[in-house]
Formats: structure tokens, C-alpha cells, sequence
């Protein structure tokens, strides 16, 4: 059997150029609502549109690629009016807070099976970028702020989706982390920074689950777009990692053809080229320069046997039957992800719920008796029945702006409420006026306030407050009755002005379809939360590295300049080193149980491995993170996650567990060497619930080494 790499050497040479040509581009589907028509490349006979289309070569088997949008399932913006629609599961953020990556794997497979079933053969899922600015509105898309997090969730998510014998991505390489000016913004960074933080979490995750593809940022890394940047594709990605399949461009990313020169194998999504750019960069213009001499055969022909190889390494020439998609046990993984994902950031004994007596409930706000908010933008889901509501917002961001709309997934927080509490009495008040509102909280006995916010593709947040008046609201309900439990439906942090007068807070995130029915579940307690916070909750932005936010002033379209100056100091490894007490911690999460850590052993030598005993001290079982830092080293003080575990525990019941360290998160990247450096010396090891809550440190030798690239 030949290998995949031989197989596309193989099956490239007996291609004509024309058919190689046809290979490195796509095309979008018909899509009215964004002003997209059929192009005349798709053929009459191909009827499932989706978000890329690149015709197949029938003479050699190869089979036409169809991509479809996004992490969170298989998106149908206005595509495919016959389709019934998908599962929406929840926000990867709700991933990166269950700390589970068994979940992570199984969504990626519901996902695969998915779009397997709708013949689409590439999923553009899943997005790594670390969450560098809590205003990005796209972090929801993430998993975490933390490199190691985000490579190990993320390589799983992969993993599923290609288990099923679907392509998947890893996106968006690199340092797209902020929405605003997307296609004119340069990310300025120090490339040591930058190997030991973001392009980590892409390195790490491509050696554990080789994504068939790399879908390259809208934005510049110091000066050269990502498409198009010969160092980071050709010299880091290809060169220094190895990596043997294809980068893709995002769609309307590519306004030159010699971007195929350095690095970027297929132009996706063109007709948004023509929008953004005003030509197809691929097609004609690449064809003159190949003529011409400009583009090398050698290098035409490697990009098509990067497409081919990934074809041939994920399978999706040899599909037979459409595997039977069960979508009830969809459901339920999405139903375990958002439970497992949930963050009980605040309870003052209100939580969970009394079950046995008649309570009068108020719930208020968030259109709690709809459903749940997702978050909007290419990654939006529509799920098997339509959304409950849909109401739209606008915005001056470009074409994106006109479909910023806030969706509803149909799965009602108060109905699940209701069916749980029978003898509640349970009032819902929309939130209309925070005078209204406070009317039903005083003659209430406990009150949970939704507190909602639309984030999506193409626009960051300005602040971090609740839109429409909700803070106000928040703090009226609190004061009109102090058993006030506030659920939030957000894509980022938010401000907390109420914090202090509210009993309970609780971080839902955009938990998906089944979303009502796991708030409700945390709320009475039967679910115990377990999530964990993947980024850090500030008091305030002037605790950020970026207080105000360059360019969201300004119109779309103006160009704008990103410092990350903060380099691999990113989230809550910048305010260990700045000294500085977020609102709620990286890691951070309580339980309705308790737990105990002892026993820890660390072991130096060429990496770090922490053993240590977790004990359930409380009274309900419950899931535990313990999580493994580096606190002091040679050279460095700060805060680094070495690794993490999670662990289900009965009342009493112990559990010994083992972490081992990969090198890189000890090491510091030796640019002129192009290798890993570890120092030899003493390293502080801290063990504990978050970074706020290490209540065990041990401290081993390591021996100097260089290694890796």
C-alpha cells in the first residue's frame, strides 16, 4: 500500500495543468443574504452548496471538495434552504471550560458525522487562536487563553471530526485575535514571543492530530499577511514543523497571486477576493505568472499534492456508505458538553435550589422564555428546527455587518425550570424596565437575571458591559430582592457592576441547543458544575495589556496596528507578572462539593512530572481540575499551565493523578539556535484549583538541553 505522500506524488503527475489549476481554488455557494449568486463554476448537477466548493478530477479518482463552516457544526447560512438543520452545539469556550478533551473528541466526531451526511468532505473547524483580548468577538470560537489548553482541545476536536473521515482545519494561523479592521490590521509581536505562545498552541496541536489543512489569518504578523508570509508558512509551519498538508486562505484573504510563493497552497472562498480586493488572485493572474516563469512547476505541483495527500491521509476518496447519524445522541453530547462546561463563578449558600418546598421564583431577562443565545458570524449553527427567534442588529463591519444578528437556540431556560421545579412558583419578566423588573424580584424569594450579549465575526466589544440596559436591570432585581442569582450568556467576560449585591453568578457561555436544559440542571442541582475558567476575568480593562483598543474607532476598512507587547505573557501569565488580582481567575470554578489536595511528588530530569492525591471532602460526587503550574525557574518568574487532569470522584473517594509536562511549556525558544532551551536549574512547581488557589509548591532540577525546533 502506497503512503499518502506517494499516492498524491503519483496522482499529481498524471494531472493536467488545467486540472491543477481547477485544484487550488474554491468557490462559495450561493448565499443571497451576503450578495453571494451561483457561480458558473459550480456544476448545474452539484445541488448541496456549502461554503467552498473545488471541483474533483473524476478521470483519477479524485473526489470534488466541499467545505462547510465551523466548530460548533455544520453552519447553513442561507446555502441549502431544504435542510433541516444540525446540531448546535456549544461554543468551543464551553469546551476549553469543561477541561475535558473526551468531549472535545466526541463533538468533532458528531460533527463529522454531520457533514458527512450532507456530502461535505472538509469541516473548517477548528479555531485555536488564543484569546489575547477579551473584547475579541470571535473568542467564543476558542477554546482558551492558554497555548497548552487550546492545543490539546483543539488537536482532539480535529481528531473526531478526521475520525470520521472528514478533513478538518486548525484556524487562524496566527495571531487573529482581534475582529476589528480584520483584513487591514498588522499583529506586531517579538517572534520569540511568538513561537512560545501562539504558533506553541498551533505546533503542539498539529504534532497530535496532523489536520489535513492550516487556514491561514485575515490579519499581518509584522508586516506581511498571514496568506502570504513566507516566513511563518514556509520557514516556521512547513520547514521547522514538517507539516505535510495544505494551507488554505480564509475567504477574501488573498489580494496577491505570489502569495502561492510563499506559502499558501489554495486560494479559498475567491468571489470574496473579488469583493475585498477586486480580483480573483489564482486564476488568471496566477496563470499569466506561471506562464511567464514566475511560478515554478515544482511549485504548482506541490500544491496540489499538499490537497492530495490530505485527501488520501483522512480518507475521503474511499467513503462508502453515509454513516446512520444518530441525532438524539447528538444532542446528548452537546447537553454533557454544555453541562460539564457551565462556571459557577460566585455562591454565597443560594445555590443549588431547594427542590422541596414552593418557591417563588422570578426569572428575569435574557429571553430566558425563547431560549439561548449563540454567537454570530460564519460560525453560527441552525439547529434541526430553526432558530426560536432571530433578531437583527447591523453593524458597520463590512459585509459581516449585515448579518450580526442575535439567534436563539429553542431551548427555553425557563420551560426547563419549570418542568424541574413542579412546585415552584415560577413569574418571568422580560427585563423591559429595570423598574418593572424589580416589581417581580420583591415579591419573589430568589431571582435569576439572564444577562445576554450577540459577539461574532467581524466586530470586537467596545466594554464589557451587558448591552440593553442590562446591567441596570441586574442591579435594580439585586436590590429589590438580594437572593438574586445571575445567569450569563456571553462570549467573554463581562463588567459585573452588581458583583456585590447579586448571591450567585453563573457563566453559561453560548451552551448550545440543549443549553436551557443544563442551566436549569446547575441551578437545582442536579448537575454539579465542574467548569473551569479558560480566560481570565478582569476587573477591569485597565488591568489588560490593551486598556483602549486600537482601531475601534475608526471606520471599517482603516489600517490598524496591533502591539502585543505583552509577547508570551498572554492572559493569566500577564497578571502574575504584573503583580495584579484579576475579578476571577484562569482556572477558577466552584462545586456544590468540596475537594483536597496532598501528597504531591514532582520529578525533575529532562521534564517535570507532578503526582499527586485528590479527595472529595464534601458531600456529592463531583469532577475536579487540578492544575499543574510552573511558578519560578531558571531566569523566570511568572505563571506557566504545565498541564491539567480532570477527575470524577465520589464523597471520600481519592484519586492519584500524574502529570507530565511537555518540555516546550518549561523551555525558552533559542531563535538564533532555532531550538527549544531548557536551563539547568531549580523549578518551582505549584499545584492547586486555579492560578489564585495553589495550595501545594515542590520544587525539582532540570538538566540543560536543546531540542525540537
Amino acid at each position: 500500500m502506497s503512503s499518502p505522500d506517494e499516492r498524491a506524488r503519483e496522482t499529481e503527475q498524471k494531472m493536467t495543468d488545467d486540472e491543477r489549476f481547477s485544484l487550488i481554488i474554491s468557490l462559495v455557494g450561493a448565499v443571497p443574504s451576503i450578495g453571494v449568486p451561483r457561480d458558473r463554476r459550480i456544476p448545474e448537477a452539484v445541488m448541496n452548496m456549502s461554503a467552498g466548493y473545488t471541483p474533483g478530477v473524476p478521470r483519477l479518482g479524485i473526489p470534488a471538495l466541499q467545505s462547510s463552516d465551523a466548530s460548533m457544526g455544520v453552519t447553513n447560512p442561507g446555502y441549502r434552504p431544504d435542510d433541516n438543520g444540525a446540531t448546535a452545539f456549544p461554543a468551543s469556550i464551553v469546551v476549553g471550560s469543561s477541561f475535558n478533551p473526551q468531549l472535545a473528541r466526541d463533538g468533532g466526531a458528531a460533527i463529522g458525522r454531520e457533514a458527512r451526511m450532507r456530502g461535505f468532505n472538509i469541516m473548517l473547524a477548528g479555531g485555536i487562536n488564543l484569546a489575547r483580548d477579551i473584547r475579541n468577538g470571535r473568542n467564543f470560537e476558542y477554546y482558551s487563553e492558554d497555548p497548552w489548553v487550546s492545543a490539546v482541545l483543539g488537536a482532539e476536536a480535529v481528531n473526531g471530526i478526521q475520525g470520521e473521515g472528514v478533513i478538518s482545519t486548525l484556524k487562524h494561523f496566527t495571531l487573529n485575535c482581534n475582529e476589528t479592521n480584520r483584513h487591514w490590521l498588522d499583529a506586531v509581536i517579538d517572534p520569540v514571543a511568538h513561537r512560545e505562545s501562539d504558533l506553541l498552541a498551533f505546533q503542539i496541536a498539529i504534532e497530535r492530530s496532523q489536520p489535513g489543512s492550516i487556514m491561514s489569518g485575515y490579519n499581518k504578523v509584522n508586516g506581511f499577511y498571514l496568506s502570504g508570509n513566507h516566513h511563518l508558512l514556509n520557514e516556521v509551519l512547513k520547514g521547522a514543523w514538517g507539516y505535510r498538508g495544505y494551507v488554505m486562505s480564509d475567504w477574501g484573504a488573498v489580494p496577491e497571486w505570489d502569495y502561492a510563493l510563499n506559502g499558501l497552497d489554495q486560494e479559498s472562498g475567491i468571489q470574496m477576493d473579488v469583493k475585498q480586493w477586486g480580483a480573483e488572485a489564482f486564476t488568471d493572474r496566477l496563470r499569466k505568472a506561471y506562464a511567464e516563469g514566475k511560478l515554478p512547476k515544482e511549485r504548482l505541483s506541490d500544491m496540489v499534492r499538499r490537497i492530495l495527500r490530505s485527501a488520501y491521509a483522512v480518507g475521503i476518496d474511499k467513503w462508502g456508505a453515509t454513516p446512520a447519524v444518530d441525532m438524539v445522541k447528538h444532542n446528548e453530547i452537546a447537553l454533557e458538553i454544555a453541562r460539564q462546561g457551565i462556571v459557577l463563578l460566585k455562591n454565597d449558600g443560594v445555590l443549588p435550589l431547594a427542590t422541596d418546598r414552593p418557591l417563588k421564583i422570578g426569572v428575569v431577562g435574557g429571553y430566558a422564555q425563547l431560549g439561548v443565545p449563540s454567537g454570530t458570524g460564519s460560525g453560527a449553527v441552525l439547529p434541526v428546527g430553526g432558530f426560536a427567534a432571530t433578531v437583527n442588529i447591523g453593524g458597520a463591519h463590512g459585509v459581516m455587518g449585515n448579518i450580526r444578528n442575535l439567534f436563539l437556540l429553542p431551548s427555553s431556560p425557563l420551560a426547563e425550570l419549570k418542568k424541574l421545579l413542579p412546585q415552584a412558583q415560577i413569574e418571568f419578566d422580560g427585563g423591559y424596565t429595570p423598574a418593572e423588573s424589580a416589581l417581580l424580584a420583591g415579591r419573589s424569594d430568589v431571582v435569576i437575571a439572564f444577562g445576554i450579549r450577540v459577539e461574532g465575526e467581524a466586530f470586537d466589544l467596545p466594554d464589557l458591559s451587558l448591552p440593553w440596559g442590562q446591567d441596570a436591570m441586574i442591579d435594580a432585581v439585586a436590590t429589590a430582592n438580594p437572593n438574586t442569582i445571575v445567569v450569563l450568556e456571553t462570549g467573554n467576560p463581562v463588567s459585573m457592576p452588581w458583583r456585590d449585591k447579586v448571591k450567585a453568578i453563573i457563566q453559561a457561555w453560548y451552551p448550545g441547543q440543549a443549553g436551557g436544559q443544563a442551566i436549569a440542571e446547575v441551578l437545582i442541582g442536579k448537575v454539579n458544575p465542574s467548569g473551569r475558567l479558560p480566560i481570565t476575568f478582569p476587573a477591569s480593562l485597565a488591568q489588560t495589556p490593551r486598556p483602549e483598543l486600537s482601531g475601534i474607532a475608526t471606520p471599517w476598512g482603516t489600517p490598524t496596528t496591533i502591539r502585543y507587547d505583552e509577547g508570551a505573557e498572554v492572559g493569566y501569565r500577564w497578571y502574575a507578572q504584573k503583580g495584579v488580582a484579576p475579578l476571577y481567575a484562569f482556572g477558577h470554578g466552584l462545586s456544590y462539593t468540596t475537594f483536597s489536595y496532598g501528597d504531591l511528588n514532582v520529578s525533575g530530569g529532562e521534564t517535570v512530572t507532578a503526582m499527586l492525591t485528590v479527595t472529595n471532602t464534601g458531600q456529592h460526587e463531583g469532577a475536579d481540575v487540578p492544575q499543574v503550574y510552573l511558578t519560578e525557574a531558571a531566569g523566570y518568574k511568572g505563571m506557566r499551565l504545565l498541564g491539567f487532569d480532570r477527575v470524577v470522584l465520589k464523597p471520600g473517594e481519592s484519586k492519584r493523578v500524574t502529570v507530565t509536562a511537555d518540555p516546550r511549556l518549561l523551555a525558552r525558544f533559542d531563535d538564533s539556535a532555532g531550538r527549544w532551551r531548557i536551563a539547568a536549574g531549580s523549578y518551582r512547581i505549584a499545584v492547586g484549583k486555579s492560578v489564585e488557589d495553589l495550595p501545594l509548591n515542590a520544587d525539582t532540577q532540570l538538566d540543560t538541553r536543546l531540542f525540537g525546533s
